[in-house]
């Protein structure tokens, strides 16, 4: 619960993967009061009472509420954390803007994924945008990049029971391979987001967290190796050329225009353009982040450890489903 001599976090979007890493780091942190906005249907559900039992304080609302309803959940609050869904990323504006009349010190809005330049990726431009938007509120922010999850960047294995499609997702090589990508695990964001949310130094800054710098050919290879399938496994392997890409990506802009809510289209559309940018613009690596002007959390933070790849798939293939992550609930 929220205290005096703590500053309160709330965090939006605090049951999904990222924003739960990010609770349960603060929580172990002890430097923080933290609070989850949950919305009203989702308050007596079990991902909801865990966090309250946790010691979290819940917070009823939505990214969608009028103005002064927002500036109500928001009372008290010195840090604003936003992990919500990728489908509704346009809609923090209105939250912002109630942080900033209500003296909320530091918002992080929904990035947590790969660096890149505008002009490349939908997804991504609608978040420049919302930086642009802080900036002009005039409110302090940092910005943070994980780069890719380490969970999305191996191969299942063949005894994986997930659908079918999302296996084949995990088998797909794009061009040579031979790209570089930063990786994160999913789990540890949080270690990292509670030093650099009580930092200074980060203070109206990019940062980018990341463990390991590693190509899908390193993936097959340490994937067969570690997960015991071997040759059966590089045999799974599917490749896709940059014109493939294009196709898809073609395809699926031209669905999502007519059905914005169909989520096939949209994975088609937006998920080929992020796999344009990290695997055949090679905008995913540590040179082209600091080129945009990114902190490294590594060079910030060098005693926190770093899971290396190797170290992340004896982990991943000890697991009963290593595909739980991709699986959309």
């Amino acid at each position: 619960m929220a205290t005096t001599n703590k500053p309160l976090v709330l965090v939006l979007g605090g049951t999904g993967h990222t924003g739960r890493s990010i609770v349960d780091a603060l929580l172990k942190s002890g430097n923080f009061s933290i609070a989850v906005l949950v919305r009203p249907t989702s308050v007596t559900k079990p991902a909801a009472e865990e966090l309250k039992a946790s010691g979290v304080e819940i917070r009823v609302g939505s990214l969608t509420d009028e103005f002064a309803k927002l500036k109500k959940v928001l009372q008290g609050v010195q840090i604003l954390i936003s992990t919500v869904d990728g489908r509704v990323v346009r809609d923090q504006r209105e939250i912002f803007r109630a942080a900033k009349e209500v003296g909320v010190q530091r918002v992080i809005p929904c990035d947590w994924a790969t660096p890149g330049a505008r002009g490349v990726r939908f997804l991504t431009d609608i978040k420049l945008d919302i930086h642009d938007y802080i900036k002009e509120l005039g409110l302090g922010y940092t910005i943070i990049d994980v780069g890719w999850w380490s969970q999305l960047f191996l191969p299942l294995p063949l005894r994986s029971t997930v659908a079918q499609h999302l296996k084949e997702m995990s088998w797909t090589v794009y061009g040579s391979g031979e790209a570089k990508n930063l990786l994160t695990n999913v789990h540890h964001i949080g270690t990292w987001v509670a030093r650099i949310i009580a930092d200074p130094r980060t203070l109206n800054k990019y940062v980018i967290i990341w463990e390991d710098e590693r190509t899908q050919k390193d993936a097959f290879e340490i994937g067969a190796r570690v997960s015991g399938d071997g040759d059966a496994l590089i045999a799974k392997r599917i490749q896709v050329s940059e014109e493939d890409l294009k196709k898809q990506i073609a395809e699926g802009a031209a669905e999502y225009a007519k059905d914005p809510t169909n989520f096939g289209a949209a994975l088609k559309f937006m998920g080929g353009q992020y796999m344009t940018s990290m695997h055949f613009l090679q905008e995913n690596t540590l040179e082209n982040a600091k080129r945009l002007g990114y902190l490294d959390a590594r060079e910030l933070y060098p005693d926190i450890p770093a899971q290396s790849l190797e170290e992340f798939a004896e982990e991943f293939y000890s697991l009963p489903e290593p595909g739980i992550t991709r699986v959309r609930e």
